[in-house]
């Protein structure tokens, strides 16, 4: 078993700027695990995480992949944000780059068909649209109309990004009709299937996995 990560570097005023790990961030955690022989078997050379907020998954991911030489990147808006992911990697003896941008923004073209794990959290909870914008903790949460706005307008980069043996994990809930997401990946030319789901109070969440279709 991998250990969870040591966040014991942060505070409780660092979670009032940066999203804590909670039950979707340990889901996530958990799909990793549960795939911890197959992307071994991968030998990746870049896993990137778009909004890495604590830096909790990718440090988990890194200490999953050892002795892997993968160079473990991160994207998020939220400087407070970038700053916790490379003092968490650091913590636990994971070196993480983090790239302080909205998403994918400057990633493409240079890492064009590079990334080997990918990995996201999203926002995906149901909220005004008007709440979407910005780069403080709200941006952890916000997903606007049916908590798919933030989703919607990453899916297309997903084929730019991935590599031709490259794994995508997407955490969704139920609110953001899944089997909806899963279609559009699958009209896209991926395989995409729900691999791990569970209740947390009444939401549902879920991980989507995705390939490439060969």
């Amino acid at each position: 078993m991998i250990p969870t990560p040591d966040l014991s570097h942060l505070n409780s005023k660092d979670f009032r700027n940066i999203y804590e790990p909670a039950e979707d961030t340990f889901l996530l955690l958990d799909a990793l695990e549960q795939d911890q022989d197959e992307l071994r078997a991968l030998h990746p050379s870049i896993c990137l995480e778009l909004g890495s907020g604590s830096g909790c998954v990718t440090t988990f991911l890194g200490s999953l992949l050892k002795p892997s030489l993968a160079y473990m990147v991160t994207t998020d808006i939220n400087p407070h944000a970038a700053v916790a992911t490379v003092a968490t990697g650091k913590k636990n003896g994971i070196s993480i780059d983090t790239v302080e941008t909205s998403l994918v923004q400057g990633l493409l073209p240079r890492m064009r068909h590079s990334i080997d794990v990918l990995c996201f959290n999203p926002p995906y909870a149901v909220t005004p649209s008007s709440e979407i914008a910005g780069n403080g903790i709200e941006v952890s949460w916000a997903g606007g109309i049916d908590g798919r706005e933030v989703i919607d307008a990453t899916l297309p980069f997903v084929k730019e990004l991935l590599s031709e043996k490259g794994i995508f994990y997407l955490l969704l809930v139920s609110d953001n009709k899944p089997d909806e997401v899963v279609s559009l990946l699958q009209v896209e030319g991926f395989n995409a299937h729900i691999c791990l789901q569970r209740l947390a109070g009444r939401e549902k969440q879920l991980i989507v996995k995705v390939t490439r279709r060969t």
